[in-house]
């Protein structure tokens, strides 16, 4: 966090006052990516967008206490729609990239893969044309300020950042404690500390200057956890995505020898991230 970011928290350390403060930059930021959408046509600009959207919804929910509910929910279900939309070009993405790696490069159908690819970029950018995620990204801020800076009460930014953080490590181990005993073929609760991690990822960087470094330090190894759960989270998507999509094969055995490779590196990556439960 910048100098001039301490120097706010000194004026003003109540978490209602710096909600506007962490939301206002992703949203920005967010919204130059979508903006840039109509004439650059990189996955990583829908990228970009989702990472702040993510962020978006981690930081409602680190509000949670202090915002009515059922604007959470409606706020952070509309943000993951947007995020949805913008992920499936780089799900293709990956998707190349695994199948050149666990198979013969050589054998893979690339004009196919890159038409798939294309399409569902387009499909994505008029998805988020259509959404008008400006309007929903600007209300979305200006109603949980409203709500925030007209509540009767005030609370200890500090306080607050603690307590989140702390709910959200609670959580994280609870969903580690359930993968560790789960069958190895229980993709869903590795989802789940994936998901878990993401999140106190987020708040720690929303919170990180006010946070004891005691909890900070309860972290540790959070990095290496996202890197493998996430390198899972790859292949078991691409897994889903070519069933989906088995024409870009032109043939079912092919399709078939491709799942079996990613199958094969699915099990390889499990392995590797339940070492770290």
């Amino acid at each position: 966090m910048k100098s001039e970011d301490h120097d706010a928290l000194r004026r003003d350390d109540t978490a209602e006052a710096h909600f506007s403060q962490y939301a206002t930059p992703l949203i920005d930021n967010a919204l130059h990516c979508a903006a840039a959408l109509r004439a650059d046509p990189d996955a990583e600009v829908l990228h970009k967008l989702r990472v702040s959207l993510r962020r978006l919804r981690s930081l409602l929910w680190a509000y949670r206490p202090l915002l009515d509910e059922r604007f959470d929910e409606q706020q952070r279900a509309l943000f993951k729609y947007f995020a949805g939309a913008a992920g499936k070009t780089r799900d293709w993405d990956i998707l190349i990239a695994l199948l050149d790696e666990t198979g013969d490069a050589r054998a893979q159908p690339h004009e196919a893969l890159q038409a798939s690819r294309e399409q569902a970029f387009e499909t994505s950018r008029e998805t988020l044309e259509q959404a008008n995620v400006k309007a929903a990204l600007r209300d979305a801020l200006k109603e949980a300020n409203q709500r925030l800076n007209t509540a009767h009460d005030r609370t200890s930014l500090p306080r607050f950042a603690r307590k989140r953080l702390g709910s959200a490590q609670k959580s994280m181990k609870k969903r580690m404690r359930r993968a560790a005993h789960a069958p190895r073929s229980d993709y869903a609760s590795y989802h789940d500390v994936r998901k878990a991690g993401k999140k106190l990822r987020y708040l720690i960087e929303f919170f990180e200057p006010v946070l004891p470094k005691k909890q900070l330090k309860a972290t540790k190894g959070l990095k290496k956890l996202q890197k493998r759960f996430g390198e899972l989270n790859d292949v078991v998507a691409s897994e889903q995505l070519l069933r989906e999509h088995p024409d870009v094969f032109s043939d079912e055995a092919s399709a078939g020898r491709a799942l079996d490779a990613l199958a094969k590196e699915r099990k390889r990556r499990m392995r590797a991230a339940a070492k770290l439960l």
